[in-house]
């Protein structure tokens, strides 16, 4: 694993994306690519390098207001029955 692919900006980063896709296949997806590989983990990275797996930062969590978070505790209160 000494060249990673040009959108991964880390090896941290590209551990995490293998531990996810990893994860997806524990749980019933099937590989995209033919490996010689049998653990998940492998295969994973395998896809990841050979760009078989997309992947993006996604949009950022919008913050919440004061008044959102302080509702959103009487809610969650409220089903717990405190």
């Amino acid at each position: 694993m000494d060249q990673l692919p040009e959108k991964i900006d880390s090896k941290f980063r590209f551990v995490l994306l293998a531990a996810q896709r990893a994860e997806q296949m524990m749980r019933g997806a099937r590989p995209r690519i033919e490996s010689k590989h049998r653990k998940v983990t492998r295969i994973a990275m395998e896809e990841i390098l050979s760009g078989a797996v997309e992947w993006d930062y996604g949009p950022p969590e919008p913050e919440l207001l004061d008044d959102e978070l302080e509702e959103l505790a009487a809610e969650e209160a409220a089903l717990i029955g405190d």
